[in-house]
């Protein structure tokens, strides 16, 4: 997936209230930026950090750029933007780039299940209909190890309960996390960040809900699928 505009690099003054960032341009411009991660940005929003803006001219838009990387200035890259990984997936699912995730004959984003929820992707044409959850993963407290979720989330602990209903009518299920980082090499589950979510992945592996998680080449050009990475159980073992 390439970036639409080519990205600016700038320096981090502050993120708040979530969605916004003060940054300072190369010239020495201050404006305020877009941030589209609604998490906790653990370690990412640090005063000083080095980061790449995307701008838009789209008149719609009241901020014209919007936050995209952050830049780790040891040939390493973070993607903070949580709507990459359904962008990325989309394009690798259709190109048959999935180890793990078959060449299906449709692939359709966004659409209504379980209890009124969406499913980022319904894949069909290959046995069972396949029901896959993405999520994207930022947080690394423990060198080369990525972890999910960077906060509480119960939007995340929902959807592995209708994960684990799709099974228990059937069809296949998959939780895949995209590590939009390019210095990991595992994911595990930030459990002490949020017990719920880690009790409630355990009841979907339980129940038969499959795990996948890839990592990102990332670059200011653009982010792409890479490796497929494995899970490491709280017990250190690997799924």
């Amino acid at each position: 997936m390439e970036f639409a505009t080519p990205l600016i690099p700038a320096t981090l003054i502050r993120r708040y209230k979530r969605f916004l960032a003060d940054v300072r341009l190369s010239d020495g411009g201050e404006l305020v930026a877009h941030c589209p991660n609604p998490g906790s940005m653990m370690g990412l929003a640090e005063t000083g950090m080095k980061i790449w803006l995307e701008p838009n001219d789209d008149p719609k838009k009241k901020l014209k750029f919007g936050w995209r990387l952050v830049d780790h200035e040891n040939g390493h890259f973070t993607g903070i933007d949580t709507s990459v990984p359904n962008k990325a997936l989309k394009a690798a699912l259709l190109a048959h780039q999935i180890s793990g995730l078959p060449a299906y004959d449709t692939v359709r984003p966004e659409v209504k299940y379980a209890d009124g929820s969406r499913i980022d992707f319904l894949l069909s044409g290959q046995g069972p209909d396949t029901y896959v959850e993405v999520k994207s993963v930022t947080l690394m407290r423990q060198t080369g190890l990525a972890e999910f979720p960077d906060s509480v989330t119960a939007r995340g602990a929902k959807h592995l309960a209708a994960l684990t209903r799709m099974v228990g009518e059937g069809h296949r299920a998959v939780m895949l996390y995209l590590v939009q980082r390019t210095d990991c090499a595992g994911l595990t589950l930030a459990a002490d960040i949020d017990p719920a979510y880690a009790q409630a992945f355990a009841q979907a592996s339980a129940a038969g809900v499959q795990v996948l998680v890839f990592d990102c080449a990332i670059d200011p050009s653009g982010v792409t699928i890479r490796n497929a990475l494995p899970f490491k159980s709280a017990s250190g073992g690997h799924i």
